[in-house]
């Protein structure tokens, strides 16, 4: 009777150890990896990313061979914003499945108004003990659903596909949300650089404006100590400018961005209008690959009266901003005068006559 009874009580302490072992590493049952587990740990292995909203927006990321991201195989992205993403993706932690008594009306949200996320990766084919791989290939190894905030705005809902448990996720330590940083919009992902290109590979630049050519030039960049500044109404060569300024204008041309887009932001027929009038000036460069990037810049409207140099009143235009035509007129842009003031300078600005 002894030995039977201490057969039952340890058995009996081999279920509570187990029993203790699974709650300790898994505190719900719910919490199964193959539909909880958002994150990505190896970033680095990420090829492709595409978003999916219900309103028929989408966009793939994609990183090429050379590191570089781009938008739907097209636009280079900003790569801090990608930087960012990629960082959520892999600090995101599950903080609890949804209360089985909100699951319902979390899912029917999800399915009016989620997002879906699928995320492409290397993987190896052959994978003995995580040391040796082989045979790489891209993978599609998650697609899930992203949802909108709790009520507390420090969590956000997230579907696996195919499973039906909801789970709220966050980024531990993080206070706020990530639904938003899974945009839909191409435009949130666009890199805003409109001139990168470094005074050593700069053929030429010319400027224009067309409501006073005579301000017009252009300069014939042979190397830094061979530069010649040339005005196109004459088209003679200027014989002596103010070097100093002629470096500055031309070094400008390494890093110059628009502020935003505005293609999705105003109306179509706006910006036909704008871009079919006569821009206030126009800037061209060609460099050593003899690639040619042309910018358009166009008045804004605006309130504050504003007169010419003999006094005359003007229609009133933005002080601060404009518009302007970049990337080979396919996109509509906003600039600021404080960046792009450095490289519209009339050519009476290298003379020293202004």
């Amino acid at each position: 009777m002894m030995r039977k009874n201490r057969i039952t009580l340890i058995i009996v302490l081999i279920l509570v150890l187990i029993t203790a072992a699974l709650l300790v590493t898994n505190s719900y049952t719910t919490l199964r990896k193959d539909i909880s587990d958002f994150s990505v740990q190896d970033t680095a292995s990420i090829t492709k990313i595409f978003l999916a909203d219900k309103n028929n927006n989408e966009v793939t990321l994609e990183r090429t061979a050379e590191g570089i991201w781009l938008i739907d195989g097209k636009h280079t992205a900003h790569q801090a914003k990608i930087s960012s993403f990629l960082k959520t993706l892999k600090d995101l932690s599950v903080r609890s499945p949804v209360p089985l008594v909100a699951r319902d009306n979390v899912i029917t949200r999800m399915a009016v108004i989620a997002k879906k996320v699928e995320i492409y990766q290397v993987t190896p084919r052959i994978n003995l003990f995580n040391k040796i791989k082989l045979f790489p290939y891209e993978k599609l190894t998650k697609v899930y659903y992203v949802g909108d905030v709790t009520q507390d705005n420090q969590g956000t809902f997230m579907l696996m596909e195919g499973e039906d448990e909801p789970f709220i996720v966050h980024i531990p330590g993080f206070r706020g949300f990530v639904a938003t940083r899974y945009s839909t919009v191409k435009a949130d992902w666009r890199d805003y650089t409109v001139f990168k290109t470094p005074i050593n590979e700069i053929k030429s630049v010319k400027v224009e404006f067309p409501f006073d050519p005579q301000l017009a030039y252009q300069f014939e960049v042979n190397d830094i100590q061979n530069i010649t500044l040339r005005s196109i109404m004459t088209v003679q060569a200027v014989p002596a400018y103010d070097t100093i300024r002629v470096l500055n204008f031309l070094t400008a041309f390494e890093d110059l961005r628009f502020e935003s887009l505005l293609e999705h932001l105003i109306p179509e027929e706006f910006i036909d209008s704008v871009t079919a009038s006569v821009p206030k000036t126009i800037i061209t460069l060609t460099d050593s690959q003899g690639e040619v990037n042309q910018v358009k810049i166009f008045n804004k409207k605006g309130f504050a009266p504003v007169y010419s140099e003999d006094g005359a009143a003007l229609e009133p235009f933005d002080l601060d901003r404009a518009y302007a035509l970049v990337n080979q007129e396919e996109d509509f842009v906003l600039i600021q005068y404080f960046v792009f003031d450095r490289v519209t300078r009339t050519i009476r600005f290298f003379t020293g006559e202004e």
